[in-house]
């Protein structure tokens, strides 16, 4: 008797929120029929790209999938993608953010995962013009000095066996560092690739309250704790790079300027967007806003250079293999 209110609590919310999506229900795409709350969650395991182009045969070019209270379209014909990509843009070019990608990234304060509007706008004109432009390319002086670097520790090793792989991988990581940090020492570099290496796990980590929020507490991979503790992480590693370089004063046309320097001459307690003014006063960055694009900008070389040395070495693997085989 005593679990017959709990039973109730519990089952007349869900029948209640079942019977409401039902009479409100819009006119989605077609796509495979999913269970009630879930959808189609059960299907995720199936959702490669041949999996969707199984579906696309059955469905068409446009189809829809019901994942949790999200709902996901799929578009897998040519006219469709014109659509989505060329025609209508400017509609379909926000992302969605996880729990995890928001809180991470200072409520999408970096210009990854920001919406398109004035912000971002002002974000990509600071990277193109600022940050990534090619007379700062150009001027990096530490690509020389970590690439002699290299040279001399492959020539120290003259007659045994070097992993070049290695010694590549760690020259990229290098590069970046110094480039972003100004830091010759490389310190504290090892602490901030783990700390990268966390972001990227939590990045892609599968997090139920994404799909159903009120499940949150429902949390096997343990993100309720390991968010926080990942992002003070970072707080504590950038903030103490910022305050050195405020400290150093440095000015903003000095040609070894990092990245760092170069965001600090748009820095500002408020952050602020005009688009009617130019680019130094324009935009205003927070500490926040630069913590994020630092995390971004490394996150993403980061993993591009792990999927590429993954890929050469599975290549030499296969000729290596290949060649073997041809003896």
């Amino acid at each position: 008797m005593d679990s017959l209110p709990i039973l109730l609590y519990v089952i007349l919310p869900l029948l209640t929120l079942f019977l409401l999506s039902r009479c409100r229900r819009k006119p989605y795409p077609p796509g495979p029929r999913g269970w009630p709350i879930i959808g189609n969650m059960l299907m995720m395991d199936q959702l490669t790209h041949h999996g969707l182009a199984s579906l696309a045969e059955k469905y068409g070019g446009i189809l829809h999938l019901k994942m949790g209270f999200g709902h996901t379209v799929a578009v897998s014909s040519a006219e469709m993608a014109r659509q989505v990509l060329q025609v209508q843009d400017n509609i379909f070019s926000n992302r969605p953010a996880t729990i995890a990608i928001s809180y991470l990234t200072y409520d999408c304060q970096d210009m990854a995962f920001a919406n398109y509007g004035p912000f971002w706008r002002q974000m990509r004109k600071l990277c193109v013009m600022k940050l990534f432009s090619r007379r700062r390319a150009e001027s990096w002086d530490s690509v020389r000095d970590e690439v002699d670097s290299m040279i001399k520790i492959t020539a120290a090793s003259s007659g045994s066996p070097v992993n070049l792989g290695e010694l590549v991988f760690g020259l990229t990581h290098d590069i970046i560092y110094r480039a972003a940090f100004g830091s010759i020492s490389h310190e504290g570099k090892e602490e901030f690739i783990k700390i990268l290496q966390e972001y990227t796990k939590l990045f892609g980590a599968f997090n139920l309250a994404d799909f159903i929020p009120w499940l949150g507490f429902i949390d096997p991979a343990g993100l309720n704790t390991r968010l926080p503790k990942a992002r003070a992480a970072l707080d504590g590693f950038i903030d103490k790079i910022i305050d050195e370089h405020l400290n150093k004063k440095k000015k903003t046309d000095e040609v070894d300027n990092d990245m760092v320097d170069e965001m600090l001459a748009f820095y500002g307690e408020e952050g602020k967007i005009n688009e009617g003014e130019d680019l130094q006063n324009a935009i205003r960055l927070t500490r926040n806003n630069i913590k994020a694009i630092i995390m971004v900008c490394y996150l993403l070389k980061f993993n591009l250079h792990i999927h590429t040395l993954t890929n050469h070495t599975h290549i030499s693997y296969m000729y290596f293999r290949k060649k073997e085989s041809l003896k």
